[in-house]
């Protein structure tokens, strides 16, 4: 189910940028007032903007429900589990065979040396 919306989000993504890209900026009608040609558009005399501006709402719209979509589906916890058919794994036991004998304690330079037997001279 995730997966068409994924596909959907990307691709009005990408559109949304080359709409966004193709759009002229605010300082672009100024040379349309010294014979710039603007009566030649594609869109009409009155240039795109009305129906970029148009597209681009549409776009946002779609990307922002898509968006919504996607947060909502991923929050949700999963109720059933890809490993169905596989048993629960066995649970180890280990059992002790003969009781742990505790090590000797470690020699230090406070434990005194064994006496050594006196030489006659």
């Amino acid at each position: 189910m995730s997966i068409p919306i994924i596909v959907i989000h990307v691709v009005v993504s990408i559109a949304l940028i080359l709409i966004v890209l193709l759009q002229t900026g605010k300082g672009a009608d100024m040379g349309a007032s010294f014979g710039g040609g603007s009566s030649q558009t594609l869109f009409g005399s009155t240039g795109g903007a009305g129906f970029m501006g148009k597209l681009t709402t549409g776009a946002a719209i779609i990307f922002m429900v898509t968006s919504l979509v996607l947060a909502y589906m991923s929050g949700r916890t999963p109720v059933d589990s890809i490993m169905t058919d596989s048993p629960p794994p066995l649970e180890q036991t280990t059992e002790q065979s003969a009781p742990a004998v505790p090590a000797a304690p470690p020699q230090t330079a406070e434990t005194p040396a064994p006496a050594q037997p006196a030489s006659g001279e």
